[in-house]
């Protein structure tokens, strides 16, 4: 049956340890003898039931595994479960515990506090050995003095380097490893200044002061110091890199020195050093990848139209005879010509024919860039190097190390830029922003200008000595309205690029567009003729290609067309309204007709074919619609 209170206090008064009854469902001490409330709560008349989790404190997970452990043994102890007394003072005690049999949530504890238990230990050993007499003193001479040859034995078996200092700097003791990894005998070491001998002078040569030395503040600030990068000198004058701990040591509650644990961190420092640097060559060649690889998207992505040299002209066959000549060189490129003649698509010509073509070419636009941005973009730049400078950041000379940098509009740099990149390439080596460092440079170099050199150096936009860096193996590339055979199979070649990347239905290229696109003068060359060729490819819907031309610039084509009698246009025109209504099949009106071809007016064109007596079997002429398409 079941237990009282009354019971229960009275069993637990009879107990000579303190003890008390929990109930595990509650979390409340049921009842405790004196000896548990004056050891939990500092009195012993305090009343129970309390709350025993506040004893258990942050113990409390590791007492909940001794109960189930209880629970399933039916009786344990433990050691490992901290106490804390009411004034929060943590107390070391072994638990003894044994469910009660009813109610079944309860359970006996016994506390045994181990600070008082060792005391009794200590005062039972001291009385035994008084009373053994002269002889018992002896055994423990003896025991002392194989234990301190042990702890020589230990010492001098550590694989650290141990040694200790007295409160004067004096040595007093040197294990074996400390002598091998430092070169000094014992004799050299012992009672003499340890500090003047092995930790005078810092890595750097600074002398190093005994008052700033963290040993010796051990012991006189009663301080333990952990540092993990210092240096020992050798006896042979080499420094070693070391970690050490200096701990203070005592004698009956008097500081009387320190004791030093080191061992020889040099090749792990030479390995971290190594590794850092590794580390930041990877770092280097990471952003460079990411750098090459947003300039190859840029270049996947570009408007560009074509990644070949198209045309059959004596120009072209020129320029590829000389991109084969240059490639497998690093002689610097020159490639001038005007605006939108593909001057970028040689240069990407010469790189992919080149050694070089692995890595990628770097296009550097000069006249794309402020001033104030010019250098840091093409030379680099270090973290703090200006106002903004956030972080490092490769330049594109750097970026291009080992393939090829592009140096579009090259004239358009400030001429201070000028010299400085003169300088390095010149040199083969290049310094970022605020840096002071060099770096090597292994790089093959295309420049290009719109104007001539000699007009550029002319006018000042171009430093002499620099064009003469760069003029190696000129380039030349001739403007659209000098070749302009190419035209048909260059747009041809535009427009099925253009209709591909756009998705849309490929138009067809007529006589009349053919004969439309070579008289123009395409002021802006290759690139006007892509800007044409793509819009007339959404215009024209699928059908016969719509050609919207530009109004071609005074002069521009007038000087290169022979001068024609008053018959001789006569006869073109009649020519002309004849491929017009062949195109058309003779439809004249309408959406397509031969009049919104000519953009006149219907009526006009009948006025027109009235008066030039154009019969239906001109038109109509099998071997000239054949002949003509």
């Amino acid at each position: 049956m079941p237990q009282t209170i009354e019971q229960i206090d009275s069993f637990l008064a009879a107990l000579p340890e303190p003890a008390l009854v929990l109930d595990t469902a509650t979390d409340q001490v049921v009842a405790w003898n004196c000896g548990a409330a004056a050891l939990l709560s500092g009195a012993p008349d305090t009343p129970a039931p309390v709350r025993f989790s506040d004893f258990a404190g942050t113990s409390l997970p590791r007492f909940i595994v001794f109960m189930e452990e209880v629970d399933h043994r039916g009786e344990s102890w433990t050691r490992d479960v901290a106490l804390f007394s009411t004034d929060k003072r943590e107390l070391r005690c072994e638990i003894r515990a044994r469910p009660l049999p009813d109610p079944p949530a309860r359970v006996l504890l016994l506390l045994t506090d181990l600070d008082d238990f060792e005391k009794r230990t200590a005062l039972v050993e001291t009385a035994q050995m008084y009373r053994s007499g002269l002889t018992e003193w002896k055994r423990a001479e003896r025991f002392f003095a194989e234990l301190e040859r042990e702890n020589q034995l230990i010492l001098n078996a550590a694989g650290e380097g141990i040694y200790g200092v007295n409160a004067e700097g004096k040595t007093t003791f040197v294990n074996r490893a400390a002598r091998e990894m430092l070169g000094w005998t014992a004799e050299d070491l012992l009672g003499r200044n340890i500090h003047g001998l092995i930790h005078h002078h810092h890595l750097n040569g600074d002398i190093y002061p005994a008052h700033e030395c963290k040993i010796y503040q051990s012991f006189r600030f009663e301080k333990i110091n952990r540092i993990d990068d210092e240096v020992f000198w050798r006896k042979d004058g080499k420094p070693i890199r070391v970690e050490y701990v200096s701990t203070p040591i005592y004698d009956q509650q008097v500081l009387v020195g320190a004791v030093v644990i080191f061992r020889d961190i040099s090749e792990r420092k030479e390995n971290e050093r190594k590794l850092h640097e590794a580390l930041q060559e990877v770092a280097s060649l990471r952003d460079q990848l990411e750098q090459e690889n947003a300039y190859l998207q840029e270049a996947i992505t570009s408007e560009r139209a074509h990644h070949d040299i198209v045309g059959t002209s004596a120009a072209i066959k020129q320029i590829r005879s000389r991109i084969d000549l240059v490639a497998p060189t690093d002689a610097t490129v020159l490639v001038t010509g005007e605006t939108g003649t593909g001057k970028a698509l040689v240069a990407n010509a010469i790189h992919k024919a080149s050694p070089r073509s692995r890595r990628a070419m770097i296009t550097f636009k000069c006249g794309a860039v402020s001033a104030e941005e010019v250098e840091a973009e093409l030379f680099g730049q270090v973290r703090g190097a200006y106002p903004g400078s956030t972080r490092d950041k490769p330049g594109k000379l750097e970026l291009a190390h080992g393939g090829t940098l592009f140096l579009d509009d090259v004239s358009e740099l400030p001429l201070e830029t000028q010299g400085r990149l003169l300088q390095t390439l010149q040199t083969g080596t290049v310094t970022r922003l605020g840096d002071t460092r060099a770096k090597a440079l292994d790089l093959h170099v295309i420049a290009a200008m719109t104007d001539s050199p000699e007009r550029t150096v002319k006018s000042g936009k171009l430093r002499e000595d620099l064009l003469f860096f760069l003029n190696v193996f000129p380039i030349a590339c001739a403007p659209l309205r000098e070749r302009t055979e190419d035209i048909p199979l260059l747009a041809s070649h535009l427009l099925d690029i253009t209709c591909r990347r756009l998705n849309l239905t490929r138009p067809t290229i007529t006589e009349r567009a053919v004969q439309q696109m070579m008289d123009y003068p395409w002021p802006g060359n290759v690139r006007e003729l892509r800007n044409v060729v793509e819009r007339a490819a959404i215009v024209s819907g699928g059908g016969k290609i719509i050609l919207e031309l530009g109004t071609a610039q005074p002069g521009a084509r007038r000087a290169a067309m022979p001068i024609r009698s008053e018959a001789e246009m006569e006869t073109m025109i009649r020519d002309n309204l004849i491929s017009c209504l062949r195109e058309t099949g003779g439809k004249v009106s309408g959406p397509g007709g031969a009049a919104d071809l000519l953009g006149i007016r219907p009526t006009t064109l009948y006025s027109r074919i009235r008066r030039f007596g154009i019969d239906e079997s001109e038109w109509k002429d099998t071997a000239g619609l054949e002949a003509g398409i």
